[in-house]
């Protein structure tokens, strides 16, 4: 089972969670590149994720507007046993796919492919207006995660081929462009030539000319 949520301000922007570790696991096997991961830094909790592919490009944190990244964080710190009764506490924030899970790890715990994705943001404390908000939107589903990620990344991957394509037409139509206007630019001088050429006198040989230079 997965928890679903949205931010009040923001319904289009999806957040979830699984329900224990164990389904942590499925989502941190069959979770979607771009979308962002959020865990109590040094203390157990909850992995709540925030999904990205239709509201930004790239994935940037700096492109989630304050109010999402708020819920997100203050979800995730309601989610946990101990951080839930901290103030000041850090959350740990990083792209699903900059997660690493190896086979000696336990049951939901993940590290990092490279820590210069990691950011981590302080928050103070729990703030309950938020956190109702959040939890009043939750519902309850039990998706085919794999399939999901099936179809998600052959999505993904017709964007890419269509962006593709799309950089290669316009490589081409600028190819193009550039030969016509070199084609233009020889008529003209061509143009110029002919008309130099009819100006001078037609009954005029070499030797005439060189007559009349001397």
């Amino acid at each position: 089972m997965v928890f679903f949520f949205t931010c009040a301000s923001h319904p289009e922007w999806e957040i979830y969670m699984g329900r224990d570790k164990f389904e942590n696991e499925d989502l941190i096997k069959y979770g979607w590149e771009e979308d962002l991961w959020f865990h109590v830094d040094n203390y157990s909790s909850a992995h709540v994720y925030l999904r990205m592919h239709e509201h930004v490009t790239g994935s940037t944190i700096d492109q989630v507007p304050p109010e999402v990244m708020g819920a997100c964080c203050q979800l995730v710190k309601a989610n946990s046993i101990q951080g839930c009764k901290l103030n000041d506490i850090a959350i740990v924030i990083t792209p699903w796919s900059n997660l690493k899970k190896t086979g000696d790890m336990m049951v939901g715990q993940v590290g990092f492919h490279d820590d210069r994705l990691v950011k981590k943001v302080r928050v103070k404390k729990t703030v309950k207006k938020i956190v109702k908000a959040v939890e009043d939107t939750r519902r309850e589903e039990y998706p085919d995660l794999a399939k999901l990620r099936q179809d998600h990344d052959r999505e993904m991957r017709g964007i890419l081929k269509a962006e593709v394509k799309a950089q290669r037409d316009a490589e081409r139509t600028e190819r193009r462009r550039q030969e016509l206007e070199a084609k233009a630019e020889r008529d003209r001088q061509m143009a110029v030539l002919d008309e130099f050429d009819s100006l001078a006198p037609n009954n005029m040989d070499n030797e005439t000319l060189e007559d009349d230079f001397w």
